[in-house]
């Protein structure tokens, strides 16, 4: 089972991602809204789905770099702006454009915690 950190402010996007999260049978560290939020962490997530416009503006990018640093978290951007990633971490697998499809999800998971081979499905865009 792997812990995955969802990063979303609006609050019935964050709801929809735990129970596909939860039905793929990952496990949910926790859920932030901001910058903030990173600070309450119990415990290093392994994957991170990150949206880029937050509670507190267009902090997602820097979330994404500060998990990435301190815990090595494989990150997922989860947005309907992909031209505003810029700078994206190493750990960065890609992106899922909103709306998003819950296979999508589900797939990109799989690729990020290496339950399922290494190709992008149709959903997930690559960043490098």
């Amino acid at each position: 089972m792997t812990g995955v950190l969802i990063v979303e402010d609006e609050i019935l996007v964050a709801l929809d991602l735990e129970d596909i999260i939860q039905g793929a049978g990952h496990e949910i560290v926790g859920v932030i809204s901001d910058r903030n939020g990173i600070d309450t962490l119990g415990c290093a997530p392994a994957v991170a789905l990150v949206d880029l416009n937050l509670r507190d503006g267009p902090t997602g990018p820097e979330i994404a770099r500060r998990l990435s640093e301190r815990f090595g978290t494989t990150i997922i951007f989860v947005t309907a702006n992909p031209d505003q990633i810029e700078r994206p971490p190493l750990t960065a697998l890609g992106y899922i454009q909103k709306p998003f499809r819950s296979a999508d999800v589900v797939a990109a998971l799989g690729i990020a915690t290496g339950s399922i081979a290494p190709a992008n499905p149709s959903g997930l865009h690559a960043l490098h």
